[in-house]
């Protein structure tokens, strides 16, 4: 019996992943497949299952398997997928849900804590030979404000770390309740939030309610000196208006996710001052990216293999 196909958009997945999927046959895209490749390779593959970690799947490379029934997000983001087109077609889209939340949160604490103390500076400084203890000056986060905005998995782990430093921690999340958020957070409106806030950590998802959810109006709220942090998703933060804001001095920024991935010499990143910039490896340890490929794989098996 010839085995059903599942495209993989990745060179590998966890084995772990592999060894649920263990009935199908799998077939990888690669990291870098564009979308004329990818599209080519559902329509010759027609497989009945995507685990989608890289590339967009557009209604173009949804509608190229007749076969298809599901989608598994090797992730928790679902701005990639056409979800509207997906249900046209009545094709299952899952995200992984809390997969990855550690690690994000993780990353999120490591980079509000270099921003604080200008840990990536003072290192390049250091190895250029400079000893720069007299002009130096830090925040100290015990007693300062963050603020937090969308509390679901990672946005609360991220509640908890800040509160064992000693952080006062204000929460935006037009989803939840004020009783339904952590223990010793207070529920604010985003711009009074911006106002308040020495530190702002990005956990919402990417759609049209969040889009460039920090323009320049709301940068503008921000008090000067404030530290800035997005491991969500690119496009929450105008990036032109955030890069005038860093260049001014005016803002210190922690930043995962950039809207033209990747980064490269030609970038306006590459010489943005104050900017703590990591290439999209929030989720990308070794739980973080075992939770996602498990994740995606249950997922997918919950439609192929209900009860299984």
């Amino acid at each position: 019996m010839t085995q059903e196909t599942i495209v993989i958009t990745e060179e590998k997945i966890h084995p772990d992943a592999v060894a649920l999927l263990k009935d199908y046959r799998l077939c990888y895209a690669g990291e870098r497949i564009d979308q004329d490749h990818l599209v080519a390779l559902v329509e010759r593959e027609q497989p009945v299952a995507i685990l989608a970690r890289y590339g967009k799947i557009d209604e173009q490379v949804l509608s190229a398997s007749r076969k298809l029934k599901v989608i598994g997000r090797h992730g928790v983001g679902m701005d990639s997928i056409d979800l509207p087109a997906a249900r046209r077609l009545g094709i299952v889209a899952l995200a992984a849900t809390g997969s990855n939340s550690q690690a994000v949160a993780e990353l999120a604490l490591g980079l509000i804590l270099a921003c604080a103390r200008g840990i990536s500076r003072l290192d390049a400084r250091m190895h250029q030979g400079h000893w720069d203890k007299q002009s130096y000056m830090g925040l100290e986060l015990s007693g300062a404000t963050l603020g937090v905005v969308g509390c679901g998995s990672i946005g609360a782990r991220v509640v908890r770390f800040a509160q064992a430093i000693g952080m006062r921690v204000l929460v935006s999340d037009p989803y939840l309740q004020a009783d339904q958020l952590p223990a010793g957070t207070t529920k604010v409106e985003l711009d009074e939030l911006l106002k308040a806030s020495d530190v702002v950590s990005l956990h919402c998802p990417l759609d049209d309610s969040t889009r460039n959810l920090l323009d320049t109006a709301r940068l503008e709220l921000l008090r000067k000196g404030a530290i800035v942090i997005n491991t969500a998703r690119a496009g929450i933060i105008d990036e032109d208006a955030v890069r005038a804001k860093l260049h001014a001095g005016d803002l210190f920024l922690g930043l995962d996710c950039f809207v033209d991935e990747p980064v490269n010499a030609g970038s306006p990143w590459v010489d943005t001052p104050n900017a703590i910039l990591t290439p999209h490896i929030g989720g990308t340890t070794n739980g973080g990216l075992r939770g996602m490929a498990v994740g995606a794989a249950r997922n997918i098996l919950s439609v192929l293999a209900p009860g299984q």
